[in-house]
């Protein structure tokens, strides 16, 4: 019972997020005539709310309120703001609301982890089980987009992509109020416990990066995910340009694969441990980056296809290892901090650097009527593979060593 209402939460989560997320490049240019670097500045967002979120977290979630009450308020006010996107008419009056948006909804990343983390004893074992539904909600999300064709030619000429900020209001309206019902996740911290600005704001969880390994990892975070910008940004446009019918359905095969090496991760873990896992994951985004520059809509669709679907190894075996790994360096107190803290590396740091370069470069490739895609594709190929070579050489591998709650708070 606890586990299907904990992936129930993570499967409304993450079909907010692909519900609007995978489309939203597509929508910027062919809707509201966006140049590549408004919509860079569309995606970037996502990294200030993520470079905000560790504050929130630290401020509230490990010392004042509950986890789950935090995280219903935060979806209920983002249901009031995805209706003010649905209703945007140009980038100008558009933006502003995504901003406020992300800056709500990137901390949710860390408090369903936080929430899922303080009810399970074998966070390794457990996790991947909850998770695999937070990808399933994002598949769901991105296949009815496709089902209702919003996203073919003809939906994207009337305009029918904006429908996808209404279906996002709405589900968010739904887990703000159901997270209400979740699990009792109180504050680790008493309140009157003598804490320092630094404890306040949750930048107590940056004394992990004591630890060599965790800074190593840390770093190796915030560079992998420059080339992740340029999947999210390029994908669903450079799909769109080759004539790729169904697009977005297309882009779901990638959260399919992402379903099932979600649940071989424990075995990764129990057989190959951390490092391994993580360099096969970072192998697999340069791989894919070449798959895609040489890949086209034609005879070698295989190849991208084949690009799309290595996202399940990309996705788990480096950013959800990475949050398990944090977990097990965080301890009891400041689990919500130290995941706010990775969250700032990757979805932060990485993404917002990340965003900016793929503006960049794709504005560089613009041609009449398109891109020279090749050219996009082979720079976070080779970012990717030089990142790989980084941490394979200066991270030691370790144990993993499972944090077990003290006591389930699960009502």
């Amino acid at each position: 019972m606890l586990t299907a209402r904990l992936s129930l939460m993570m499967f409304l989560q993450f079909f907010i997020w692909g519900g609007w997320f995978v489309t939203l490049g597509t929508f910027l240019g062919n809707n509201l005539n966006a140049s590549g670097g408004e919509i860079a500045m569309a995606f970037s967002t996502q990294s200030w709310g993520a470079i905000i979120a560790p504050f929130i977290i630290g401020l509230i979630a490990d010392r004042y309120f509950n986890a789950e009450r935090i995280l219903g308020i935060l979806h209920l006010v983002g249901a009031v703001l995805m209706y003010q996107l649905y209703s945007s008419t140009s980038f100008v009056g558009f933006y502003p609301y995504l901003l406020g948006y992300m800056i709500l909804y990137m901390p949710t990343l860390a408090l369903v982890n936080s929430v899922s983390f303080r009810q399970v004893t074998d966070t390794t074992r457990q996790f991947p089980y909850i998770r695999v539904f937070g990808t399933i909600g994002w598949i769901t999300a991105v296949n009815l987009i496709s089902l209702l064709s919003w996203d073919s030619q003809t939906g994207i000429q009337e305009g029918l992509l904006k429908n996808t900020f209404l279906m996002v209001s709405a589900a968010s309206a739904l887990l703000g109020l159901y997270s209400f019902s979740l699990p009792k996740t109180p504050p680790q911290v008493e309140k009157n416990e003598q804490t320092s600005i630094s404890q306040v704001l949750g930048l107590d969880a940056l004394r992990l990066l004591r630890n060599r390994n965790f800074l190593i990892f840390f770093i190796a975070s915030i560079l992998i995910c420059i080339p992740l910008a340029f999947y999210y940004q390029n994908l669903s446009p450079f799909l769109t340009e080759s004539q790729v019918a169904n697009s977005s359905s297309w882009t779901s095969t990638g959260q399919a694969s992402e379903v099932l090496f979600m649940l071989l991760l424990p075995l990764f873990f129990k057989r190959f441990g951390f490092k391994k896992t993580i360099v096969l994951g970072m192998l697999a985004w340069a791989l894919r980056y070449v798959l895609f520059a040489y890949g086209n809509s034609g005879e070698l669709f295989f190849m991208v296809i084949i690009g799309i679907v290595l996202h399940g190894i990309c996705y788990d075996f480096f950013f959800v290892s990475g949050q398990i790994y944090t977990d097990s360096k965080a301890g009891e107190k400041y689990r919500s901090s130290a995941q706010g803290i990775i969250t700032l590396a990757t979805y932060g740091l990485g993404m917002l650097i990340g965003y900016s370069v793929a503006g960049q470069i794709s504005d560089t490739y613009v041609t009449e009527g398109g891109h020279l895609w090749k050219n996009i594709w082979l720079f976070p190929a080779g970012f990717a593979a030089a990142v790989l070579v980084l941490f394979s050489l200066s991270f030691r591998g370790e144990q993993y060593k499972k944090n077990v709650p003290a006591e389930s708070t699960a009502v």
